[in-house]
């Protein structure tokens, strides 16, 4: 029975342990792709009109 319990917990917990590393991982590419934008144009006039 208890091996029955650790297996529907892991079922349970499995998504959202992916879920939650995925999100992070999007937010961390995010984040560097958004630094390396901002110093690519670091002199564009588009920049000023962006914001």
């Amino acid at each position: 029975m208890p091996g029955a319990v650790l297996i529907v917990l892991a079922l349970i917990g499995f998504p959202i342990v992916v879920g939650m590393s995925t999100a992070g991982l999007a937010a961390l590419i995010g984040f560097f792709l958004h630094k390396d934008a901002e110093t690519r144009h670091e002199g564009s006039e588009l920049v000023d009109i962006n914001n």
